[in-house]
Parts: structure tokens; C-alpha cells; sequence
């Protein structure tokens, strides 16, 4: 039988918020992202120092006093979180400079915040950047294509 009520599912698609290199989720060096207990993604190695927005959306929070990481929900549902670095929070802000705040609406390739990637890392921190599907348990994530360089706004992954 014929289920008419039943909801179509659309798909989102999640652009590169970085230009870089893609690695899996689970090459990760933390077993937070790598374990995927933050959810399903893919991260970013970046090669440049402005994450933009990887759909239209509005941004939901944006880390208080470290301007490190940014969570999304597009006007579907879907949730992002873009994480700059690993243990990046315990810079407290020096070398990111947020362009949005919590509440904003953006379009897909609006500057969301910058970095100094070469400070950071001279500092002695990892950049890879983790794009993940904070409410992964509601959709499912199709990362794209394998390992390899990608520019800001290329198709990263479909989620349904």
C-alpha cells in the first residue's frame, strides 16, 4: 500500500567552508571528531585562512571568547559545525577574528571568520578543520569523492 503521508526527504548540499585538503572524519587527531561522536563529516586540512559559509543559513552559535568554531542550520534543518583546529579553544581567541554572530542569516559563501593559520600552528596547534553533522542522527551524510584539494564552495557532501 501506497503511504502518502509519508515525508519526502531533501537532500542538502554542504559546500568546502575552506580551501585545503579533505582527510576522512576518522584521521582526525581527536577521537571526539575521529569516533564520530560529534557526528558524521568530513575535515579539512586548509591551505587559506577564511572559512565561509557552506549553504544559506543562519548561524547558531558561534564560540564565546575563542571565535573558533561556528555551528549552522541551513533553512532545512541541517546542522554544521565548523571547528578550526584542534584544542584551538585554549588560544581564547587570539588569532581568529569572527565576521558573524549568533542569530545572523547568511548566504552560501559569506565570510563567517578568520584566522592567522600560520600562527596557530607555529604555536603548535593543528588546523584541520572538521565539518560536521551535528544532528546526524536525523539525516544521513554522503561525504563526496576521495581525499584531495578542494576550494572553498566545492560540494563536500549531500546530506539527506
Amino acid at each position: 500500500m501506497l503511504n502518502l503521508f509519508k515525508k519526502k526527504s531533501k537532500s542538502v548540499e554542504v559546500l568546502a567552508p575552506l580551501t585545503g585538503t579533505t582527510l576522512s572524519i576518522e584521521e582526525v587527531p581527536d577521537p571526539v571528531f575521529s569516533e564520530k561522536m560529534m557526528g558524521e563529516g568530513i575535515a579539512i586540512k586548509p591551505t587559506t585562512d577564511t572559512v565561509v559559509a557552506p549553504f544559506k543559513g543562519t548561524v547558531k552559535m558561534l564560540m564565546p571568547n575563542s571565535g573558533h568554531a561556528v555551528g549552522l542550520l541551513s533553512e532545512d534543518g541541517l546542522e554544521i559545525l565548523i571547528h578550526v583546529g584542534m584544542d584551538t579553544v585554549e588560544l581564547q581567541g587570539k588569532y581568529f577574528k569572527p565576521h558573524v554572530k549568533a542569530g545572523d542569516r547568511v548566504k552560501t559563501g559569506d565570510m563567517l571568520l578568520t584566522f592567522d593559520k600560520e600562527a596557530i600552528e607555529k604555536e603548535g596547534y593543528e588546523t584541520v578543520t572538521p565539518v560536521i553533522v551535528s544532528n546526524s542522527t536525523n539525516h544521513t551524510a554522503v561525504c563526496k569523492g576521495e581525499p584531495g584539494m578542494i576550494k572553498a564552495g566545492d560540494l563536500i557532501m549531500t546530506v539527506e
